[in-house]
Order: C-alpha cells, then sequence, then structure tokens
C-alpha cells in the first residue's frame, strides 16, 4: 500500500467539503501544540471558524496567530493479510492548511462569515441579532499552504 500526493484543487476542496469538523493546532502561551476540535466554513481558498470573545486560544493567538488545520474523511482499516499486524493500515484522505488568523471586526463581514460556516452544515437562511454577532470572535484563515494525501492506495 502507497500514499499519494493529491495536488488537483477540486479533489481537496472535496475533502474539506465533506468535514464535519476540522482540528486546529495553535501554539500555547509556554511554546506547546494545543490542538482543539472545531466547525468551521470554507470559501475561496479562506477557512472560517468562530469562538467565544474571549478564552486561552484568544490568549495564545494574540501571542501567535499561526495555525495548522488538518480535515480528515473516509477512515477504514485495511490489511494485505489478516494475520501480520505490521500489513494493517489505516485508509483515509487528509487535508492540512496552514496559515494565519485575522479576526473579523466588520458587523457585516461577521455575518457573511457566520453564513458561510452555516452554510457548510445547512442550506437555509438566518438570522443573527446585532448583541450575538457583537460578541462572536470570527476567525479568519486564508490558507498560505495545502498538502493533501491520500494513504493507503493498493499497488497496481
Amino acid at each position: 500500500m502507497k500514499t499519494i500526493i493529491i495536488e488537483d484543487k477540486e479533489r481537496v476542496e472535496e475533502i474539506i467539503a465533506r468535514c464535519d469538523i476540522c482540528y486546529v493546532g495553535i501554539t500555547d502561551l509556554e511554546g506547546n501544540p494545543y490542538v482543539i476540535p472545531m466547525n468551521f466554513g470554507y470559501q475561496d481558498g479562506v477557512i472560517y471558524l468562530h469562538s467565544g470573545s474571549a478564552g486561552s486560544c484568544l490568549d495564545m493567538l494574540a501571542q501567535n496567530n499561526r495555525v495548522c488545520i488538518t480535515f480528515s474523511i473516509d477512515h477504514e482499516l485495511i490489511f494485505q493479510h489478516p494475520k501480520v499486524a505490521c500489513s494493517y493500515r489505516m485508509k483515509a484522505k487528509s487535508v492540512i492548511c496552514r496559515g494565519q488568523v485575522d479576526f473579523l471586526e466588520d458587523i457585516e463581514e461577521k455575518r457573511q462569515a457566520l453564513d458561510i460556516i452555516m452554510h457548510h452544515y445547512i442550506d437555509r437562511e438566518f438570522i443573527y441579532s446585532d448583541p450575538a454577532v457583537k460578541n462572536v470572535k470570527v476567525w479568519e484563515v486564508p490558507i498560505g499552504n495545502v498538502t493533501a494525501k491520500e494513504y493507503a492506495v493498493p499497488h497496481i
């Protein structure tokens, strides 16, 4: 079984579109990795996330706004021989994106980003009250670097 690199943008975006959560890697205040699952939206090379208006993640991002975001789908345990442990492998497809978080402050830009997030999960229109939009932190991450792979592809 082999690993192949996915270079086609449409295949990368299809993997992202099929995910229901992503994992966001941040550097904590001591310089250690800190990874959290988050819901998200994606449009035109930008990942949108949201959080409360205060908290440890925001403290970390104030110190270092670089993030690594991972998406993964189609997990399946496969093997070449059922009695040979080293022949087992997890079949999957993944996308890893790196970028820097910017926080949206404009209320209309925040509404648009929240719509992108919500449309990832459900196709309908939403209304957001001004206090709710003002109190949510909306993260905008233009993707700077992308790698995508498919694991456990059979040799042909």
